[in-house]
C-alpha cells in the first residue's frame, strides 16, 4: 500500500509504502488508542455528571447504584440469615454447656461464680432475631464473654476434680488380700496366744504363704522391717497423716523411699512375728491412731469377691468367732 502525502499548496509530496503487517499493526494501534480515548472520555463524562447532577447522566448513576446496593443488601441479608441461624445453635449449645457444667460443678463442690471474673454474670444470652451487622457483632461479643467464662468455670472444675481423684486414690479402699474371708475384726476380743482380752487394731486376712499383698492405697513407702511382734513390716504413708500397715508377710517387694500405685504387689502373705499362721494383719492409722480398716474398705468400690468377703466378716455370720490365725 502506498501513501501520498502533500502540503496546502501541493508544492511538496511524501510517499509511504506500508506492506500489509505494517498496516495491519498500525490499525489495531489507532483503534486501541481511539478506544483508550472513548473510555477515558466517558469516564470523564460519567464522573463529572454524577457529581454535577446531570439529568441523564445522574438517573442512569442513580440506578446502576441502587442496582449495586440492592445486589448487596440481597447478599447481606442472605449471608446474615444464615450466620443467625447458626449463631442460634451455637446459643442453645451454650446453654446446654452451661447447664451441664452447673450440674458438673454441684458434683465438684464448685460454684460456678467462683470461676467468673466479674461477681453476678453469668447465664446463656439469647438476644432477639438478628437483622444487622451490628446486632451479630454485638450478639458475637456476648458468646466470646460468655465462653470464656464457661471455660473459666471448667478449668476450676477440672482441677477441682483432679485434685479429688488424686485424694480418693489416696484413700485404703483397695482390699490388700483379694481372696478369702475377713478373719478377726478390729476391736476388743481374747488375745489367741496368751488368752486375755486385747485391742485388737487391724483386720487379719488369712490367707496361704505367698498370697500377693496389695497396697491399700497410692503412697510412699516409710517403713520395711521385720518387727519382733508384726514381724516382716511395711508401712506406706497416704498423705494427711493417714499410714496403712501390712504385716506377718513372708516377703517384702519395696523399700523405704518407694512410690506404690493402688493395688500395686507390696509383701506376700507370711506368719512372720508373733502369729499363729499364715495371715495378713492389715492397720489404718490416722495421726498414729488404729482406725477400723472395714470403714475404708466399704468405701470403695466393691468387686463380688470383696462383697461376699464383706458379707463374710465378724459383723456378719462371723461375729463372735475366732480365727487361729491372728496377730
Amino acid at each position: 500500500m502506498q501513501l501520498i502525502i502533500t502540503d496546502a499548496w501541493l508544492a511538496k509530496s511524501r510517499a509511504l509504502h506500508l506492506t500489509g503487517v505494517q498496516l495491519a499493526v498500525a490499525f489495531v494501534l489507532s483503534a486501541f488508542v481511539l478506544l483508550v480515548l472513548a473510555l477515558g472520555l466517558y469516564h470523564w463524562v460519567f464522573l463529572k455528571g454524577a457529581r454535577e447532577n446531570w439529568p441523564v447522566v445522574g438517573a442512569v448513576v442513580k440506578l446502576v447504584v441502587k442496582d449495586e446496593f440492592e445486589q448487596r443488601d440481597r447478599y447481606l441479608r442472605e449471608n446474615l440469615d444464615v450466620m443467625a441461624r447458626r449463631l442460634g445453635e451455637m446459643q442453645a449449645q451454650l446453654a446446654q454447656l452451661e447447664s451441664l457444667g452447673e450440674r458438673v460443678s454441684s458434683l465438684a463442690g464448685v460454684k460456678p461464680t467462683e470461676a467468673v471474673t466479674k461477681p453476678g454474670q453469668g447465664g446463656a444470652l439469647i438476644r432477639g432475631p438478628v437483622r444487622t451487622l451490628e446486632a451479630l457483632q454485638l450478639t458475637m461479643d456476648d458468646l466470646e464473654q460468655l465462653t470464656h467464662q464457661r471455660t473459666d468455670l471448667l478449668t476450676v472444675l477440672e482441677s477441682r476434680l483432679f485434685e479429688r481423684k488424686m485424694q480418693s486414690l489416696r484413700i485404703p479402699t483397695q482390699r490388700p488380700v483379694t481372696d478369702g474371708d475377713v478373719g478377726s475384726s478390729f476391736g476388743w476380743r481374747l488375745d489367741p496366744i496368751s488368752g486375755h482380752s486385747a485391742l485388737h487394731t487391724g483386720l487379719d486376712f488369712p490367707a496361704p504363704v505367698s498370697t500377693p499383698i496389695l497396697a491399700a492405697a497410692g503412697g510412699v513407702v516409710v517403713t520395711q522391717e521385720f518387727h519382733p511382734e508384726y514381724g516382716n513390716m511395711v508401712e506406706i504413708d497416704h498423705g494427711n497423716e493417714l499410714v496403712t500397715r501390712y504385716a506377718h508377710a513372708s516377703r517384702v517387694w519395696v523399700k523405704v523411699g518407694d512410690l506404690v500405685k493402688r493395688g500395686q504387689k507390696v509383701a506376700e502373705v507370711g506368719a512372720s512375728g508373733r502369729s499363729t499362721g499364715s495371715h495378713l494383719h492389715f492397720e489404718v492409722l490416722v495421726q498414729g491412731i488404729p482406725q477400723d480398716p472395714q470403714k475404708f474398705l466399704n468405701q470403695g468400690p466393691l468387686d463380688k469377691s470383696t462383697q461376699m468377703a464383706v458379707a463374710a466378716s465378724p459383723t456378719s455370720r462371723h461375729a463372735g468367732r475366732n480365727k487361729s490365725a491372728t496377730r
